[in-house]
């Protein structure tokens, strides 16, 4: 496990020193000074393509930054989330000021307020206009940090989609403002909770108070989780906290798993085809971006298919394949595919063969197209 551990942790690195991070002044009227930010881009990405990535925002990000890159590059990695923009903001010398509120009324005031508008007037309008991000926007805090990301959710129109609260350092009155707004909101939103069992005791009694409020919202929009860790303090649950975040607001993104093959994709009242595109249709519905078919769900999908002996979805998948991916192998291969289930083996052979000039995918080799060929020669 230790090994497993370091392994785990020289990847995260080795991702994130390969990414794209600017480093820059910021000149805020709001604040009347500069504040430093950090942004980092996804890998091989291109202002000139229209792809369009989530914009996660990192307060504290003086210490806050590092760990969310490494955690969304390398889950994007592997695509279990999509890739994002992250910016990070610097407040270790401005973080009380920034984070201020007023007794009376618990909210933003004096030069809290101005680093609340800061945010939503100034910095996000910038990201906007100089880089391809969506409208589904990620707030991440720790300790004073993730108790002011609340502040946004009360606006009419909240400007984030979810919020990651780690180890909050809670207003006195947020457990009941929590308790009124959520089960209000009527665009899905993303919330997760965090503390440990070694955290701040005055911090965790209200963390708690709070989650046994939220937990007992009934609202189908508000997607809520929370997490407890043993054998974690105050900063150490950080690095526990990110990632299982990341998994609860992109669990629709996901690629198919065995679990939802078997109870979702093989149950489906239409055909496997008609499930992969809905499935699609439904992540650009709910994250408000589209999202490129990968290569695991095209192999789902055909092996239901085969299943169930429909080769009307293998016809309409080999079209998709084609389309998504025309100089891959894989457009070949299920092309081939499909022409093998439809009993037409002479355009089968010369799918297959035409593959071979293709470049290779993760699942897809020149060896695989090579058997399919002498299978069907034989």
């Amino acid at each position: 496990m230790k090994h497993f551990t370091l392994l785990t942790l020289v990847f995260l690195f080795s991702l994130s020193i390969t990414a794209q991070v600017i480093y820059e002044p910021f000149e805020s009227s709001k604040l009347g000074e500069s504040r430093g930010i950090k942004i980092q881009l996804p890998r091989n990405y291109d202002a000139e393509k229209e792809t369009l990535y989530p914009l996660v925002i990192v307060l504290d990000g003086d210490y806050l930054f590092e760990p969310v890159v490494g955690n969304t590059d390398y889950q994007s990695y592997w695509e279990d989330i999509p890739n994002c923009i992250v910016v990070g903001v610097n407040q270790s010398e401005t973080r009380n000021d920034d984070f201020f509120y007023a007794e009376e009324t618990n909210f933003p005031h004096a030069e809290g307020a101005s680093f609340f508008e800061f945010l939503g007037m100034e910095l996000i309008p910038y990201i906007e206009d100089n880089y391809m991000v969506s409208d589904f926007r990620i707030a991440v805090g720790h300790d004073m940090s993730a108790n002011f990301i609340n502040y946004y959710i009360f606006k009419d129109k909240p400007l984030f989609r979810a919020y990651v609260l780690l180890s909050p350092e809670l207003a006195p009155e947020m457990k009941i403002f929590m308790g009124e707004k959520a089960p209000l909101l009527d665009k899905n939103t993303f919330y997760y909770l965090a503390t440990a069992a070694d955290d701040v005791k005055s911090l965790k009694t209200d963390i708690l108070a709070l989650d046994n409020t939220l937990k007992g919202v009934q609202n189908e929009f508000f997607h809520y989780r929370f997490d407890d860790f043993e054998d974690a303090n105050h900063y150490s649950l950080v690095g526990l906290g990110i990632p299982k975040a990341l998994n609860q607001i992109f669990s629709f993104y996901k690629p198919i798993t065995k679990k939802e093959y078997k109870e979702k994709v093989l149950e489906y009242e239409g055909n496997p085809y008609e499930y992969l595109i809905k499935k699609y249709e439904d992540i650009e519905l709910f994250y408000g971006f589209k999202k490129k078919v990968i290569e695991n769900d095209l192999r789902a999908i055909a092996s239901a298919s085969k299943k169930k002996n429909d080769v009307e979805s293998l016809k309409q998948l080999s079209k998709l394949a084609r389309q998504e991916y025309p100089e891959s192998m894989i457009s070949a291969y299920y092309q081939g595919m499909y022409y093998e289930a439809d009993g037409n083996r002479k355009r089968a052979l010369n799918s297959y063969q035409s593959g071979l000039l293709l470049e290779a995918s993760d699942y897809i080799t020149k060896d695989m197209l090579l058997d399919k060929i002498y299978d069907l020669q034989e």
